[in-house]
């Protein structure tokens, strides 16, 4: 499996930006489907957005679409997360998350699963202040 490491994260206002990246070593980026997950302290850890391995397929929380975009490059073997408008409720750590797929789409169901990925970064934490 690959190795990952995000970075980009801070403390932000509300209504903010932040671009989150994900960078990936020990493999090749182009065979993954890559996936961000956020975790807010006492909860869960939660669906954020994916994108199938060429970057032609993109799948969001529907609390994020319009406001966060999933983007990936391939060449430099990176995964990025442009996050505008953001809201107190986006706070938390976020981790990207890397699967090795055989088809280049996105499977809704087990993109939202955290199981279903066994390549995980450290994080990288987001704090919105209102």
């Amino acid at each position: 499996q690959v190795q990952l490491v995000e970075s980009g994260g801070g403390l932000v206002q509300a209504g903010g930006s932040l671009n989150l990246s994900c960078g990936v070593s020990g493999g090749t980026l182009s065979s993954y489907t890559m996936v961000w997950f956020r975790q807010a302290p006492g909860k869960e850890r939660s669906f954020v957005a994916a994108i199938s391995r060429s970057g032609g397929a993109t799948y969001y929380l529907d609390s994020v679409k319009g406001r966060f975009t999933i983007s990936r490059d391939n060449a430099n073997n990176t995964v990025y997360l442009q996050m505008n408008s953001l809201k107190t409720e986006d706070a938390g750590k976020y981790y990207c998350a890397a699967e090795r797929s055989f088809r280049d789409r996105i499977d809704p169901r087990s993109a939202m699963n955290p199981r279903s990925f066994r390549s995980w970064g450290q994080g990288t934490r987001v704090t919105v202040s209102s």
